[in-house]
């Protein structure tokens, strides 16, 4: 199979990696969950090219994760932001940083926490099951498939 057949797949988790898959994709999020909008913005923090950033930025926009909002008529200009798609990659993005942090993090600790802004703590989101509350482990949970769930 070519990687450009990968959204073709049923498979959810490879239809996913057809749009974020790639690691400028991913950075391309992580700044967009920071608040950054801006092509310049972007570039500088990710150190994408601009050639490869202009890719990545309309697949994203035409896959509905981010939309563009033009901010300047004159010269016209263009700001990202997330859609309600893109925000529900948010538990993506925060379990890559919960991982980071564990297993990359270095001697001086991650460099970014998340602060709950309703209560203030400094939290560390984990998967939960959203009927009985309790922590997600992959050695507690079965994958079904389509075909074992309609028989």
């Amino acid at each position: 199979m070519r990687w450009n057949e990968i959204g073709d797949v049923d498979c959810s988790v490879a239809r996913a990696l057809s749009v974020v898959g790639d690691r400028w994709t991913l950075l391309v999020l992580r700044d967009a969950f920071l608040g950054v909008r801006r092509f310049e913005d972007f570039r500088a923090n990710t150190g994408a090219s601009r050639p490869l950033l202009t890719e990545r930025l309309n697949t994203l926009v035409e896959h509905g994760v981010l939309r563009r909002v033009r901010y300047q008529e004159r010269p016209e200009r263009y700001e990202y932001r997330l859609t309600e798609k893109g925000v529900g990659l948010y538990p993506v993005i925060v379990s890559l940083l919960t991982w980071g942090d564990r297993w990359m993090a270095g001697d001086d600790g991650p460099p970014v926490r998340l602060r709950h802004e309703t209560c203030g703590h400094t939290t560390t989101p984990q998967l939960a099951c959203p009927d009985c509350g309790e922590p997600i482990d992959p050695r507690d949970v079965r994958p079904v498939l389509r075909a074992e769930s309609t028989s």
